[in-house]
């Protein structure tokens, strides 16, 4: 094998890895904002906590004992604050340690000089083992995910704990409630009002829903009023659609309104929330394996992997083979939407005939096996299943 071919080419390979850094990166941004607001906050009410005992002790409106008592409770407070901190803070000792981890794992790679080299194999062995934790963790599997990080000793290039709070709120969601994810968009409430995202609205929408659906139309209107007039500006038709509720019941048949009392309405926030989540920490929709086996799929994939006759070596009217990977039943799904492989040079034989089974073969090689096995002659054999056909029964096959 050349040079050419075995010399590993890291950027290609960072391609894939780009979440991995991404997700440390926007964690540590959402502490700082978390920390700046806690840190703005409090310094206000600082300020005004001394100005205004200042100003009651100078006026004689306060004792020396109420003054006192204000500064205790200022005290009081600013030692809460600093606990807030530190504990803000031993999040961003983590957070960076992560990213140093990780960068270090990702600098390993421009040291290996081949792909044939053993540092690579060990390399793309830990990367392996980082796509199977993000696949387990993404199936719902956090437990699993969690053990087999610990195993293999990659907790911090892996983020267990971000999609185990992913999976926890999309399960609530399927079990019908908004709490939890309401609680999230307002710890993320200027993360999504950047990306104009729909999520806490459509909650809202839901949740009034759910008190028509009550018979609690009294609640429902001041519900709205509250939650969804100050998003008439961008929502209107889509509220008054959902304020119709307030007349039609849920055993109403009219489609208009039956989707909306309908249960696929849960999913469909499930799904809301897991494209927001996956959008605003910089993740992939699809698991990052499955995006790396795309990569090797497309360079298999032809045409005939996903004909419509069933490819089985049991199969005698198939021209297929289960020996393709492509064409096998636990990747020809997976295959299905990627793009067909691009070969320069061709390996098909240059004299193809199908036999009547629907098997391709060079004319040549089957005749050559005929004269090998000393068949009778015009007789000629399947190299594969061992049937036997008269050689009038064979067929040109020309390639377009």
């Amino acid at each position: 094998m050349s040079m050419s071919t075995t010399k590993l080419n890291a950027e290609n390979h960072l391609l894939l890895d780009q979440p991995l850094l991404r997700l440390p990166h926007e964690l540590l941004r959402k502490t700082f904002k978390t920390s700046q607001r806690v840190f703005e906050r409090e310094q206000k009410e600082l300020r005004d906590g001394i100005k205004a005992a200042a100003n009651n002790a100078l006026s004689g409106a306060a004792s020396s004992e109420d003054s006192l008592a204000s500064l205790d409770s200022m005290i009081s407070r600013m030692q809460g604050f600093k606990r807030k901190l530190e504990a803000l803070h031993e999040d961003e000792k983590i957070l960076h340690e992560h990213s140093r981890k990780r960068i270090a794992h990702l600098q390993d790679l421009y040291s290996i000089p081949s792909l044939v080299d053993e540092g690579y194999d060990k390399w793309s062995r830990t990367r392996l083992d980082r796509l199977l934790v993000d696949f387990l963790l993404r199936s719902g599997y956090g437990e699993s995910a969690r053990q087999l990080a610990q195993e293999k000793g990659i907790e911090d290039l892996v983020d267990v704990d971000v999609f185990v709070q992913c999976s926890k709120v999309e399960a609530s969601l399927r079990r019908g409630s908004t709490v939890e994810c309401l609680a999230w968009c307002g710890e993320n409430k200027t993360s999504l009002k950047k990306v104009n995202s729909t999520l806490e609205f459509e909650l809202r929408l839901q949740q009034f829903i759910e008190l028509v659906r009550g018979g609690h139309c009294n609640e429902a209107t001041v519900y709205s009023k509250k939650f969804l007039t100050p998003h008439s500006e961008k929502h209107l038709s889509d509220i008054e659609r959902v304020s119709a509720l307030l007349i039609f019941p849920p055993t109403t048949t009219f489609p208009r309104y039956m989707d909306l009392y309908s249960a696929r309405r849960w999913e469909f926030l499930a799904t809301t929330f897991i494209n927001t989540h996956h959008s605003l920490y910089g993740l992939p929709s699809r698991p990052l394996l499955h995006i790396a086996l795309s990569a090797g799929l497309s360079a298999l994939k032809t045409p005939s992997c996903h004909s419509p006759v069933a490819s089985s070596s049991s199969n005698t009217a198939s021209s297929t083979t289960s020996l393709c990977p492509i064409c096998s039943t636990e990747l020809n799904d997976l295959a299905r939407n990627v793009p067909y492989a691009h070969h320069v040079h061709s390996s098909v034989e240059p004299d193809p005939v199908v036999l009547p089974n629907g098997r391709i073969y060079g004319r040549a090689r089957l005749g050559e096996l005929a004269a090998k096995l000393g068949l009778s002659e015009g007789k000629i054999r399947d190299p594969t299943t061992g049937e036997e056909w008269d050689d009038k029964t064979l067929r040109n096959v020309f390639i377009m």
